[in-house]
């Protein structure tokens, strides 16, 4: 563990200006960035003595092995840096207040010739426009079941909507009246996209504008004795005003503004935000952190408008969507010391004035409130639940230092595990857990070049030899051949000095773990405090004579058999038995299934393309290309297999000779589906 003192700065050498910093840990890996007025004030604060720093700003100042500085001439420069770093690093020890899968959002599908409404989590995609996010999935299902009353518009998946377009019949929604059904052509695709669009503008907030337009339509029907249009239309209309009801109106009309509260203790703090767009609530999203220091309301603050609003804004950048991602206003429970530099910052963002102020009172003040309530009660909330504890990841993590006698706790925990089938397509996963958590830009997957010889033993060496060559080639810590280490086929597949001004010389990208290209640690380059495989004594055994002949020394080894959940150490005749409540087996359970996880949906990718291009080899004018056209059309060799000679030649570029060719090559192929297996006992 390396010693603050070591690396701490000269008296004298850190400047007195405002800048932006970073702490590196011994293998270059930024793990934190921060800004300050004064940079000597508080860098000094970081080398006091460790026992009075706060619990996460101890474990920090004692992973970092250097300290780096710029100076910059304003605030909004500094705000800007700090954002980049943040970006571009994505230092562990940071707040990082990121969208996940945690909250759903309306998404419609304006990228294709029928757009799609559809309930949607994950990352943001160009072309499509979200609305929300929402508190639950069912709140967005009742909405679009009061909503496609009036805009009758696509919701079915491509496959639902190909297969009806082929036996030209709409689904129920089509015969209810609540889809337009554009799969049998009832309109074209410039109808459809006006329902479409007509959608988005009253989700956007232009809710009086639709209702007018349908009174006047429903008045003309009824001044033309069309009455039973004239009853449709206010039908429609009570379903817009039953919609918008749903959205409580909270402030004035025209009113675009996000209110954020946070609720905290020493350790963590949780965050609220509604979102209001035209005097309504059109969303809400939370999050509980964890502290890295002593940080205030003010603080919190100006870390979440930096990170979150310029998260936002590169989204909508990336997703090429028009939708505003900072709002006109942003109200907050306390005003951080540079409040207009941070306003300056939001207004380049939004491309207009951006005001940051605190509620005094009205009904702004009063919703600033139910905010504050709920981040205390999703705080309170957070507190009695397991996984996301500090205390209980650091209780695991002490445990399994105790447990295996290890010199520190392993912030870092990489395991292996393998998948095959009685030997066939044998492929193996390392997934990384840092802090007790899943880092899944880490993962790596691995095709076992040796296959079934030797069994899952030979594989997991054969794994262990491939990882750790290439890190010691990284770091230069060994003469280990990168191209063997590295090669095809399959592997690393992904799902010091102090800078005292501006003008210093950029990092030496020619030093070992560093890439010369993008400047940055290797993903090689950074090695665990403990490797964990799946599987009993052999496998622990096979793991550690592979480090102990590559020279590494400094990472130990376990494996986890599943039996007894027995936990083997190498050269030791008995296993390690945590007790069933135990935060560390836990925490190693959780490693290990998740290593599992990754094998398998590997492994499952390869069966199916080996199974297609197996199958379907010799089929006379079927190549590559229209091999892999079939499979993406029906998504599985089972669908193809499914299907008959009509619904293979309506791909596009087949036709009935190929079509009748497939088939025949899939009914001689006999379906072969045998269990996963994967190493470990009672797989």
């Amino acid at each position: 563990m390396p010693d603050p003192s070591t690396y701490r700065p000269a008296p004298g050498s850190i400047p007195e200006a405002p800048g932006v910093y970073r702490f590196s840990d011994p293998v270059g890996r930024v793990i934190y960035v921060g800004k300050a007025k004064s940079l000597r004030s508080r860098l000094n604060s970081y080398f006091a003595d460790l026992s009075n720093l706060h619990p996460r700003t101890r474990q920090m100042v004692t992973t970092a092995a250097k300290v780096e500085w710029t100076v910059v001439g304003t605030e909004v420069e500094a705000l800007q840096l700090e954002y980049n770093w943040i970006k571009e690093f994505d230092p562990r020890f940071n707040v990082r207040y990121r969208d996940d899968k945690t909250y759903p959002v309306l998404a419609v599908t304006m990228n294709e010739d029928y757009p799609r409404l559809h309930v949607y989590r994950g990352p943001r995609r160009k072309g499509v426009r979200y609305f929300g996010p929402y508190a639950h999935a069912w709140a967005i299902r009742e909405t679009l079941d009061l909503l496609l009353r009036v805009f009758p518009a696509r919701t079915c998946s491509a496959g639902v909507f190909r297969r009806h377009g082929q036996i030209g019949r709409p689904c129920l929604l089509g015969y209810i009246d609540k889809c337009s059904a554009p799969c049998v052509g009832t309109v074209d695709a410039d109808r459809h996209r006006e329902i479409v669009e007509d959608f988005c503008e009253f989700l956007s907030g232009r809710t009086d504008r639709m209702v007018r337009q349908l009174e006047r339509q429903m008045a003309q029907a009824s001044e033309n004795l069309e009455f039973e249009k004239a009853a449709r239309l206010r039908d429609d209309i009570g379903a817009l005003r039953r919609a918008m009801e749903r959205q409580a109106v909270v402030l004035g009309d025209g009113t675009d503004a996000d209110v954020v509260a946070f609720a905290d203790d020493e350790l963590e703090a949780a965050v609220q935000v509604f979102h209001v767009r035209g005097g309504r609530v059109r969303g809400q999203r939370g999050w509980v952190i964890d502290k890295v220091e002593p940080t205030d309301t003010a603080a919190l603050v100006e870390r979440f408008v930096t990170q979150f609003y310029g998260e936002q804004a590169a989204l909508a950048e990336a997703a090429d969507d028009a939708h505003q991602p900072v709002p006109r206003e942003i109200l907050v429970p306390e005003l951080p010391p540079e409040s207009d530099a941070l306003a300056e910052w939001l207004s380049g963002l939004r491309g207009s004035r951006v005001q940051l102020r605190v509620p005094q009172r009205g009904d702004k003040r009063a919703l600033a409130e139910t905010v504050a309530r709920n981040a205390a009660e999703a705080f309170t909330q957070h507190k009695l639940r397991r996984a996301g504890d500090l205390t209980a990841r650091s209780a695991a993590l002490q445990e399994i230092q105790d447990a295996l006698g290890l010199d520190s706790a392993p912030l870092r925990i990489e395991c292996v595990d393998v998948s095959h089938v009685q030997g066939t397509d044998v492929v193996a996963s390392l997934v990384v857990f840092e802090d007790g958590l899943a880092r899944k830009s880490d993962y790596r997957r691995f095709e076992i070049r040796g296959g079934a010889d030797g069994g899952d033993v030979a594989a997991i060496a054969e794994v262990v030899r491939r990882r750790f060559r290439r890190h010691l080639a990284e770091t230069g810590d060994g003469a280990a051949d990168a191209a063997e280490s590295g090669g095809n086929g399959g592997d690393d597949q992904v799902e010091g000095s102090v800078i005292s001004s501006p003008d210093a010389a950029p990092p030496d990208t020619a030093r070992p773990g560093i890439d010369p290209v993008t400047g940055r640690p290797r993903k090689f380059a950074y090695p665990p405090n403990l490797l964990v495989v799946d599987g009993g004594q052999p496998q622990v055994e096979a793991a550690a004579d592979v480090l102990a002949e590559l020279g590494v020394t400094d990472v130990a080894v376990c494996g986890l058999a599943k039996r007894l959940e027995e936990v083997w150490l190498p050269a030791e005749p008995d296993p390690v038995i945590l007790s069933r409540t135990s935060e560390g087996l836990y925490l190693l359970q959780r490693a290990r299934d998740e290593a599992h996880r990754f094998a398998i949906a590997y492994h499952r990718n390869r069966r199916s393309a080996r199974m297609t291009a197996s199958e379907l080899d010799g089929v006379p004018g079927l190549g590559p290309s229209r091999r892999r056209a079939l499979l993406k059309h029906f998504g599985s060799v089972r669908k193809l297999r499914a299907a008959d000679a009509d619904e293979i030649a309506a791909v596009p570029g087949f036709g009935p000779r190929t079509a009748a060719a497939v088939l025949a090559a899939l009914n001689r192929s006999a379906p072969e589906q045998p269990a996963d297996q994967t190493s470990g006992e009672n797989r």
